[in-house]
């Protein structure tokens, strides 16, 4: 009874992250929605010399975007299409690589501390300035790629330059950044199985192989889905590495939603416009996340692992 009647203690803290949470998350998502429904622009959002002229004009921005996705020049689709292709691609190789590094740090290595801390380096590195490094690294001419390719043989790669080799350079850099939280994340999941489950599988004579597939992927389960699904979402919503390495080009060639929106609000200020792909990114990442659950929910009751 104590207890209940002193439940009012954890909302009162709870109260100071509530209304932070209202203010910054909620409200603006809310009036995103909101002028996603609207034509506002630079020309009828008003300012202190003119009244707001914009107005509410109901789904007519989805269908405008959605109905041009059949036609052979349509944006929209390129952008969908870049936009899953950069998030498939770089979760794939941020597991599998991180995956394959935290099972190496797992064992007991010489140095392994050392190797850990290196590994690091690229999470604790600003994005920016790796972006910023790349980019140098990527100069057709001066950048460090290019040169060792001349020096064995080779012709320089146009990298920025170029439509597919600029979402090759991109998807590196952000490999580069991202597998450093994959494999820690993976390597607390591996440190947490316990030991003897390998001991009794080694005394019945399971291979490494058998082992790895019948008792580190069914217990790693719980923290790859979680960090697959977090994964999804930063990448999806990457900004800062496509605009900072090659801004959305050559010619939209490694533009995605997020960098897209972005380019409608704040270079083309069709507000309207850029609130509609927020709420489109919004609702894929809320259909991915809710298909994934149900989807490891449903091979958990089957029985079924990665």
């Amino acid at each position: 009874m104590g207890a209940r009647n002193n439940t009012w203690i954890a909302y009162l803290f709870l109260t100071p992250v509530i209304v932070v949470m209202a203010l910054l998350v909620f409200y603006p998502l809310l009036q995103g929605i909101a002028y996603s429904f609207s034509n506002m622009n630079q020309y009828n959002m008003g300012s202190k010399f003119a009244p707001p002229s914009w107005e509410f004009i109901g789904l007519n921005n989805y269908i405008n975007l959605f109905s041009t996705i059949t036609e052979p020049d349509s944006v929209f689709r390129d952008v969908l299409i870049q936009t899953l292709i950069w998030t498939f691609v770089n979760v794939f190789f941020h597991f599998v690589i991180g995956l394959g590094l935290a099972l190496l740090l797992n064992r007991n290595l010489k140095g392994r501390g050392l190797y850990r801390m290196v590994l690091m380096v690229p999470w604790a590195v600003p994005s920016f300035v790796a972006a910023f490094s790349w980019t140098w690294m990527y100069n057709e001419t001066y950048g460090v790629f290019n040169l060792v390719l001349q020096k064995l043989g080779f012709s320089p790669i146009p990298w920025l330059g170029d439509s597919f080799w600029a979402m090759v350079s991109v998807i590196l850099v952000n490999i580069w950044l991202g597998v450093p939280f994959m494999m820690i994340t993976l390597l607390g999941g591996l440190q947490s199985i316990p030991q003897s489950l390998y001991e009794a599988a080694r005394v019945d004579g399971a291979s490494a192989w058998r082992q790895f597939w019948t008792i580190t992927l069914p217990l790693l389960k719980p923290v790859a889905s979680t960090a697959t699904v977090l994964g999804v979402i930063w990448t999806f919503n990457l900004f800062n590495v496509i605009f900072l390495v090659t801004r959305g080009g050559p010619v939209r060639s490694t533009e995605i939603l997020v960098t897209y929106a972005y380019r409608e609000a704040f270079l083309n200020w069709n507000f309207g416009v850029a609130c509609t792909y927020g709420v489109v990114i919004l609702s894929f990442l809320l259909a991915f996340t809710i298909f994934y659950q149900r989807l490891l929910k449903a091979n958990s009751n089957e029985g079924v692992y990665y």
